[in-house]
């Protein structure tokens, strides 16, 4: 078991109630009705606040010149303090590695597809791009790893929601653009993607295509009404794969990633860590480890860790 808890002790028909505090994107939003219908299924009942975060609001500069991914679950994090919500539904990927004193994990749901997806009006693949081809994204981690691929490619800053940046494709400002495939699977625009790139090619993120949700320290009530979402493998290797980040000090201006999978009682972990100033070769680390707990996931991510910087990585 990945938690322990107890279960509440409620009155004789009392329908346990939740808020779940989500972002309002489309996405962010499809994500929490996700979460809502699991509840649902549980036998409790949900409703949503839908915040907006200094994260969606500054569009103009990358997340790694304005404080980092942390932008984007202050405001959920303050409604969960202030008893407004009960729990917080996050890309993990965008979920800081270190919460907040009291503040938790508690639960991480079965992962969607991981991979980097390009997409473009006009070119079927990264190798069909022309020479010099504007490519927008505003991942540190792409950018080194698109420049491992194609040192020739222009690539420019590409911020705001899958709606909006799809728009900024469609309206020609690129000739593609590389968003995650869970984003644009989970709203039904898996035509859109043109490549799928496979982790050997394009390392993904820790954390992504799983959906993370935050909880209040102590609420048990809760913990036990997300227990039975929980997906144990996921849990494990996307721990794996933030403990690598933790241990890089990684956030939104680290260009690095983390990549595991369980392949029976083994979690395979891979990471790749990128130079942003100029272009170069990665720096790679693998390592494979019997996991059965947290703990666990995070010793061998904290080896991976090790490798990469005995390897030269910063």
């Amino acid at each position: 078991m990945l938690a322990s808890t107890s279960a509440p002790r409620f009155r004789s028909g009392y329908v346990p109630h939740f808020t779940i505090a989500t972002r309002e994107s489309r996405l962010a939003l499809w994500q929490a009705e996700h979460v809502k219908a699991l509840l649902e299924q549980g036998g409790h009942t949900a409703s949503l606040l839908g915040m907006t975060t200094r994260g969606d609001q500054i569009l103009d500069r990358t997340l790694s010149k304005v404080g980092g991914k942390g932008l984007f679950v202050k405001e959920l994090e303050t409604a969960l303090e202030e008893g407004r919500a009960d729990l917080a539904v996050h890309s993990l990927k965008d979920v800081p590695m270190e919460l907040p004193d009291g503040f938790e994990l508690a639960c991480v749901l079965e992962r969607e597809d991981p991979r980097d997806a390009l997409v473009s009006s006009r070119f079927a693949s990264l190798e069909a791009l022309p020479q010099g081809a504007v490519v927008g994204t505003s991942s540190l981690r792409r950018v080194v790893l698109l420049m491992a691929a194609r040192p020739d490619l222009r690539i420019e800053p590409l911020r705001g929601n899958l709606d909006t940046r799809l728009r900024k494709l469609d309206d020609g400002q690129y000739d593609a653009i590389v968003l995650a495939a869970a984003g644009l699977k989970r709203l039904g625009l898996a035509e859109r993607i043109r490549q799928v790139f496979e982790p050997a090619d394009m390392l993904p993120a820790a954390g992504q295509g799983a959906l993370g949700i935050e909880i209040r320290a102590g609420r048990m009530d809760v913990a036990q009404a997300l227990a039975p979402m929980a997906h144990q493998g996921t849990w494990l290797c996307v721990a794996a794969e933030r403990a690598v980040s933790r241990a890089m000090g990684g956030s939104c201006s680290m260009p690095l990633a983390a990549h595991a999978r369980m392949e029976g009682e083994y979690v395979q972990l891979a990471a790749a860590w990128g130079d942003a100033e100029q272009a170069g070769p990665l720096v790679r680390a693998r390592g494979a480890a019997v996991v059965a707990d947290l703990a666990q996931a995070a010793v061998l991510g904290e080896s991976v860790a090790a490798k990469l910087r005995a390897a030269g990585a910063g």
